[in-house]
C-alpha cells in the first residue's frame, strides 16, 4: 500500500533520531544518510498499519542496515589508503544528535568514534544505542535479535575498550577558540619548543587523505615529532598552495563537540583538524583531509556564521 502523508510524516519526524543513530554506527555522514534512505525505502514498502511501534522497528531496520554496512566497511578499510578517520561534523549539525548528557557528547566525540573503530558491529550497536539513547538492554536485545543478558555483557566490554583509550574532558566554545588560537599561535613561530610545551609526551597525529589528498600513511608519534610536523604542516609553501589548489584561511571553531582548526578555501571546507585535549595538554590531532569527507562540513559552513579568520592565506 502506498505511504499516506502521515506515514510519510511519521517517518519525517524519526529522521534526526535515525541520522544520529546512524552516524554514530558508521562514522560517515553520508553513508548514514544512506542507510537512513534505505531505511525510508523499507518503511515505504511495508504494511505500516501492521506496525504496532514504528519506532522500535525503523530502530531495528536502521540498526541491522548499519550492521551490514559495517562488516563490508572493514573489508574496505583493509584497502584504504593511509588511515581511515571518520568524517567530522561541525557543531550545530543536527546529525550531531542529543547532547544533553555527558555521555551523549562523549558518544559523538571525534576521539570516542575513532576508537569506535576497535569494536565489532554489534559491540559498536550496543554500545550507541545504550551509551548515546539510553535504550534498555531488553530493546536493544529484541533489535540485534540477542538475548538480554548478552546485550549487557557486550555493552560492558564495548564500555571498557572505550574508557581504556580514551581521556574524558569536556570542552566549551570558548575554551575550545582559545586551545586553538594558543596551538596556532605556537605553530606558526616556525619554532618548536612552543609546540611541544602544549602537547603531552605521548602526542600523536594522524591524517586522513583518502588517497585524494596527500597525507603520511602513519601516525607521528611522539612530542618532539608531532611538534615538528605541525611547525613544517603550518609553513607556507608553493607546493601546499598547489595541492591544496590556493591558500586558505584558518578558522577555530568545534567539530563533534571538540576543539578543531578548519581551513576553508573559496567557501570549500579543504581539511578539518581535531584536537583532543586533556588536562596535560593536547593529546591527538586527528586531520581530516579526505575531500569526500568534507562535503557535507562544507554545506554546513556555508549555512552557518562562523565569524573571522584565525589567519588569512595560511598557506
Amino acid at each position: 500500500m502506498p505511504l499516506t502523508m502521515n506515514d510519510v510524516d511519521r517517518f519525517e519526524a524519526a529522521r534526526p533520531r535515525l541520522e544520529a543513530i546512524a552516524y554514530r554506527l558508521l562514522g560517515s555522514a553520508s553513508e548514514a544518510e544512506d542507510a537512513v534512505q534505505d531505511t525510508y525505502l523499507r518503511w515505504q514498502a511495508a504494511d505500516v498499519d501492521l506496525i504496532e511501534v514504528p519506532e522500535a522497528w525503523l530502530t531495528k531496520v536502521l540498526t541491522n542496515l548499519c550492521l551490514n554496512q559495517l562488516t563490508s566497511a572493514r573489508a574496505r578499510r583493509e584497502t584504504y589508503v593511509g588511515e581511515w578517520l571518520p568524517e567530522p561534523l561541525l557543531t550545530g549539525d543536527p546529525m550531531l544528535g542529543p547532547a544533553d548528557t555527558a555521555e551523549q557528547r562523549e558518544s559523538v566525540s571525534y576521539a570516542v568514534l575513532t576508537l569506535m573503530e576497535r569494536l565489532s558491529p554489534n559491540e559498536r550497536a550496543v554500545y550507541v544505542l545504550r551509551e548515546a539513547f539510553g535504550y534498555p538492554h531488553r530493546e536493544i536485545a529484541e533489535i540485534l535479535d540477542l538475548t538480554e543478558s548478552s546485550c549487557q555483557q557486550i555493552f560492558h566490554r564495548a564500555k571498557k575498550h572505550v574508557a581504556d583509550g580514551k581521556a574524558r574532558t569536556e570542552i566549551d566554545e570558548a575554551a575550545a577558540r582559545r586551545i586553538v588560537e594558543e596551538f596556532l599561535a605556537a605553530a606558526t613561530t616556525g619554532r618548536t619548543e612552543p609546540l611541544v610545551r602544549l602537547l603531552t609526551a605521548d602526542a600523536v597525529a594522524i591524517g586522513d587523505g583518502g588517497g585524494k589528498v596527500p597525507a603520511r600513511a602513519k601516525a607521528f608519534e611522539g612530542a618532539l615529532a608531532v611538534a615538528t610536523f605541525m611547525r613544517g604542516l603550518f609553513k607556507p609553501s608553493t607546493a601546499k598552495r598547489t595541492i591544496i589548489g590556493g591558500s586558505p584561511d584558518v578558522y577555530a571553531t568545534t567539530a563533534n563537540g571538540a576543539p578543531a582548526v578548519v581551513a576553508v578555501l573559496d567557501g570549500r571546507v579543504v581539511g578539518i583538524m581535531c584536537l583532543e585535549v586533556t588536562p596535560d595538554g593536547i593529546t591527538a590531532f586527528r586531520n581530516q583531509v579526505n575531500p569526500d569527507k568534507l562535503d557535507r562540513a562544507t554545506r554546513h559552513w556555508a549555512a552557518s556564521d562562523h565569524g573571522s579568520p584565525l589567519m588569512e592565506a595560511a598557506f
